[in-house]
């Protein structure tokens, strides 16, 4: 079991990082940090880039959730 805390921690601080890089990515009412690489600051969500800035935003939140859930109860 130690192990696996072991690795929910790692995974933890991996998507704590990630998660804020991809949340800084996005755009916001003006221009983000997305239009640099490609973004049409038109529409939010409009480009096929944003979208899939959405689909990993949320993958990795679901990561960060289920690693907390993980160690908060197992260090209960």
């Amino acid at each position: 079991m130690a192990v696996l805390n072991d690795i929910a921690i790692v995974l933890e601080v991996i998507s704590a990082l990630f998660l804020v890089v991809f949340i800084l990515l996005h755009s916001g009412k003006g221009s983000g940090l997305s239009d640099m690489f490609g973004g049409s600051g038109g529409l939010a969500g409009g480009t096929s880039m944003e979208r899939n800035l959405d689909r990993i935003t949320v993958v990795t939140a679901i990561i960060f959730g289920l690693t907390s859930f993980w160690l908060a109860w197992k260090w209960r």
